[in-house]
Formats: structure tokens, sequence, C-alpha cells
């Protein structure tokens, strides 16, 4: 069984909602076990132990939240443990052109640095799912596109390794 972590911050909900959202998509891909958790409540181990992790947080300052980037920080104890693992992002800014593309290119690039592989798309939103406000039904269902997305890819790199 393949595990996918979802780990987002969120201090309106709009980014929890997209983290369900993304746990749903993920959710449709058989042989998948999901574990969604608030960044608060993410170990180090948690990161260990799963073969996707898709992070989500608000952007604030064109950047993820301190929260996230205390995670990711905490990571370097780890560092080469992550590698071949499945990265993903996702966030909710307050407008557009407010700097949601640079927040999950942040979350992308610690990715990364840990060697992990990136689910992008090449059919908009490329960095990830991204939501102005309160996620739309459209950006939910991009959000649940990228968990399943995410899960696929976890799937076929789990079945040639073996």
């Amino acid at each position: 069984m393949a595990r996918v972590l979802v780990i987002y911050d969120s201090e309106t909900g709009h980014t929890e909602k997209m983290a369900i959202a993304v746990a749903e998509g993920a959710r449709q891909v058989r042989g998948v076990d999901v574990v969604v958790k608030k960044v608060g409540e993410t170990s180090i181990e948690d990161l260990l132990s799963a073969d996707g992790i898709t992070m989500g947080s608000p952007t604030y300052y064109g950047q993820m939240s301190a929260k996230l980037k205390a995670l990711i920080d905490k990571s370097v104890k780890i560092h080469g443990e992550l590698e071949g693992k499945v990265g993903a992002a996702f966030t909710s800014s307050g407008g557009t052109a407010s700097g949601a593309e640079t927040t999950l290119l942040s979350i992308l690039e610690a990715m990364l640095v840990h060697g992990m592989i990136i689910q992008g798309t090449p059919h908009g939103k490329h960095y990830g799912a991204a939501a102005v406000g309160a996620p739309s039904e459209k950006e939910l269902k991009l959000s649940t596109e990228l968990g399943k997305r995410t899960a696929e890819l976890v799937i076929k790199l789990k079945r040639n390794v073996k």
C-alpha cells in the first residue's frame, strides 16, 4: 500500500478545503492510503513514512506560512532521505498577482532540494493548485485532480521500483 501525506496550514479554512479536496483525489487511486495532517501535527517521521507528500499553505507576502517553513527547516535533519518521493503543492491567496505562484515555487523548491519528484501539469496551474480567497468549485476540482495525479505517480513509481 502506498501512502500519500497531505500537509496543510490554514487560518481561514480556505487552504484546509483545498487539502480535503487533494485528499479526495488521492483516495480515488486504488492502493493508496491517504493521511491528512495540519502542519503543526506533522512530524519528521510522517514525512519519512510517506511515498508522496503534498503541501498546502496560504500565501503570505508571496511566500509559504512560517509554520510550513518551520517544518521544512526541521526536515534538514533527514536531508536526502526524501529522495525519490513524489511532491506537489497548493495554495490559497488573497488576490490575483499576490504571490500564489511564488508560494508554490518556494514549496516545490524545498522538495527539489530534498531530491523529490515533482508532480506538475501542462494544462494550466502548472505548479500546483491555487485559489483566490475561498476556493471555488473549479479550484476544488483542480485540487482534487492534483491529488489524483500525485497518487497515480506514486503508484507508477512504486510499480517500477520492484
